[in-house]
């Protein structure tokens, strides 16, 4: 009874709520940090309070003079909600993140001092050398509890697996056996959960509580194209409550719905793991999540970087703008939304890009053994940093950089990282081919399980509550087949179509130019170092992204039959026209040795229809292999080294025309030369974006 009321007395505390009481089973899960087998998985709803437990069992074990708190989270979004929290209590709570380095010497020196309660890292940590080092030599040494938040990630059966991950089990069967370890999650099925309790211990419990929201009302619409969505969301948003969060599945589209929905008067922005490259660190993310926390802003356009313990109990939706690749990701996203409200809304797109979008990412979950031999292979003749494997390999960094991840968490290691450098040990590499096969095929089908979903008659939150094996599971009431109606109507303003059609049209995005010559990629024209700022070309303009319907679906059309039509031309002059360029002098085509023509002579027809002479400036000397073939910016360079050749040209700014970009080089490399031949100013033009959805899928 005196352990209950103790209990009872932090929660209250940490609630700031004198009348609070615990949730069925978070008192048992409390308990279990304390009792034989100190091992627990607990598997809860979002929202039910998972980590109120591991505050209040901290507090607990601090009190008893236990050592500090390790939690192990996969997104920073979690660490900062959990901070904040973790202060009620009176813990000194710090995280020891990429995103806070500068913060890194006062935690270190709180961890050696004793002072410091709870410490929260990314599971990357766990394969930093200077982070094991800390380790022993600080009050983690003797650590009291080690929470693993998110548990599913874990386990490669789950939908989110993370490498990283994996170095967890070594670590936890280096403890004692009285060291307390916590592993949360809302969403494990029964064969993550073995799993999870196959790494952490033989011995552990489970703890499983329903998975039910009540306050959930679930929809799905189904045959809607880009346009018709974009219609959708400008005509119903605010019909949807409080706000909320609209899912899409890459980066592209989350900026490009925000600028549509911002350009229709609605309050959003758009969140991506990119933001914070702009600014540095993670501020700009954290200035987002902010306005949506306090409701400034009426959604968030994110991908699932905003996912796993983004807390807002009372964001009022969840729209899915392309559905996610099963139905425990779509549980883990649902469960934004509703948890301290009685009424949210959840309404799921089926978008016909989707298939596509899905079969990249299931033939890309893992790493391909063609590039796992590439990288050992080359790794036999001496160390190599990730930038010399990028050099010799042509593979992208972040394939290389997930490769040595995944090989590194293998015990024992065909790899071991020794300052920036990665180096072959003795141990033997063998692929296990089979469990590979098995990963894959259990993959399509969870795909293939939620296109039946989006299809079924039955309750929607009873059919994904039986996925995740929760044996309460039984119809809600409340979606839209329980009602038999829509919860909203799936029709749009026939105007607004086509506003949404004209903004696809119109739907330009910039160039970016290059600005740094990769070493040793260019030796026959002697570029290296620093692109000069004369030499660079200006920020340029494409029309259109690959997949995309209008003008993407012309350019792919047209490619095929090696002709561009004349509507082509006219949405380049009304982007030109719409465009800041100015002072255009000229224009000239990029050259092909495999389609002599169609280029040219679009570019022609474009010059004729501004008005602007088309010079025959730049030739190809050389055959190459396709740019979209190389895979990082030292290959995509080095394959263009001594192509092509630049005449005579004109002074003035030259509009440099092709119909594909992809990584920027080909026009880097010609404005370049141009300039160099007594061009002015370059200024990039392309039809189409032919990068992979996949390029961008934070």
């Amino acid at each position: 009874m005196e352990a209950h009321l103790r209990r009872l007395t932090l929660l209250r505390q940490a609630l700031d709520d004198s009348k609070a009481e615990f949730r069925p089973g978070q008192e048992d899960a409390v308990q279990a940090v304390f009792t034989p087998p100190f091992r627990a998985v607990v598997v809860q709803a979002t929202g039910w309070g998972k980590s109120m437990v591991y505050f209040l069992a901290t507090r607990m074990l601090r009190d008893q003079g236990k050592g500090p708190t390790l939690v192990i989270s996969p997104l920073l979004s979690l660490m900062r909600d959990q901070l904040r929290a973790a202060s009620r209590l009176g813990l000194k709570a710090a995280h020891y993140t990429s995103g806070n380095e500068e913060d890194w010497p006062a935690v270190e020196a709180d961890l050696k001092k004793g002072v410091t309660d709870l410490l929260l890292i990314s599971p990357e940590r766990l394969a930093s050398d200077s982070f094991r080092d800390l380790i022993a030599s600080s009050s983690l040494a003797k650590v009291g509890l080690v929470v693993i938040d998110e548990a599913h990630c874990i386990s490669d059966w789950g939908h989110d697996f993370r490498p990283d991950y994996q170095r967890l089990g070594a670590m936890i069967r280096k403890l004692p056996p009285t060291t307390s370890v916590l592993a949360t999650t809302a969403t494990a099925n029964s064969r993550v959960v073995e799993d999870i309790q196959a790494q952490i211990g033989p011995a552990t419990k489970t703890l499983r509580g329903s998975l039910a929201r009540k306050s959930l009302r679930l929809q799905v619409v189904a045959g809607l194209d880009v346009a018709e969505r974009l219609a959708w969301l400008s005509d119903h948003l605010d019909d949807l409550p409080g706000s909320g969060i609209i899912y899409t599945l890459t980066i592209r589209d989350a900026e490009r719905v925000a600028r549509w929905l911002q350009s229709r008067g609605h309050a959003v922005l758009a969140y991506h793991a990119r933001l914070g490259e702009t600014r540095g660190g993670d501020e700009e993310r954290v200035e987002r999540e902010d306005l949506l926390l306090k409701n400034d802003v009426k959604a968030l356009v994110s991908t699932v970087a905003l996912g796993m313990g983004f807390d807002k109990p009372d964001l009022g939706f969840v729209v899915h703008y392309q559905s996610p690749g099963n139905l425990v990701a779509y549980y883990q996203q649902i469960g934004r939304a509703g948890r301290a409200i009685d009424d949210a809304v959840a309404v799921l797109f089926m978008a016909n890009e989707d298939a596509d979008i899905h079969r990249w990412f299931v033939e890309n979950a893992r790493p391909h053994e063609a590039g796992v031999r590439a990288v050992l292979d080359t790794l036999e003749n001496g160390p190599r940093s990730i930038a010399r494997l990028a050099n010799a390999l042509n593979l992208t960094r972040r394939e290389i950089e997930r490769i040595l991840t995944t090989l590194s968490v293998t015990t024992p290691s065909p790899v071991v990282k020794v300052g920036r450098d990665w180096q072959r040990t003795l141990v033997l590499y063998t692929q296990d081919v089979e469990r590979e096969k098995r990963l894959k095929e259990r993959r399509s089908l969870e795909r293939a399980k939620f296109e039946d979903f989006a299809k079924t008659g039955k309750c929607l939150m009873m059919v994904v509550r039986e996925e995740l094996d929760d044996p309460s599971a039984e119809p809600c009431g409340r979606c839209a087949n329980c009602l038999n109606a829509e919860i909203l109507p799936s029709t749009f303003d026939p105007d607004t179509l086509q506003s949404a059609l004209l903004f696809l049209r119109r739907s330009e995005v910039p160039i970016q130019p290059r600005k740094l010559w990769p070493a040793k990629a260019l030796t026959k024209y002697g570029f290296t170092g620093k692109i000069p700022d004369q030499n660079r070309c200006r920020e340029g303009l494409c029309l259109s992204l690959w997949g995309d319907p209008g003008v993407a679906r012309w350019v792919r059309e047209d490619k095929l039959r090696g002709h561009y039509r004349d509507e082509l031309v006219d949405a380049a002059v009304e982007a030109i026209r719409r465009s800041p360029f100015d002072n255009l002098g000229w224009i000239c085509a990029v050259p092909s040795l495999r389609s002599l023509t169609a280029v040219p002579n679009f570019v022609r027809r474009l010059a004729s229809a501004l008005g602007l002479p088309f010079a025959d400036a730049v030739s190809k000397i050389k055959e190459t292999e396709p740019q979209k073939k190389q895979l990082n910016s030292f290959h995509q360079a080095a394959n263009l080294d001594g192509a092509f050749a630049v005449g005579d040209c004109p002074p003035g700014t030259a509009l440099l025309v092709d119909d594909l970009v992809d990584s920027g080089w080909t026009f880097a490399i010609i404005g370049a030369l141009l300039v160099e031949a007594g061009a002015g100013a370059v200024i990039p033009l392309a039809l189409c974006s032919s990068r992979s959805r996949g390029d961008d899928d934070e």
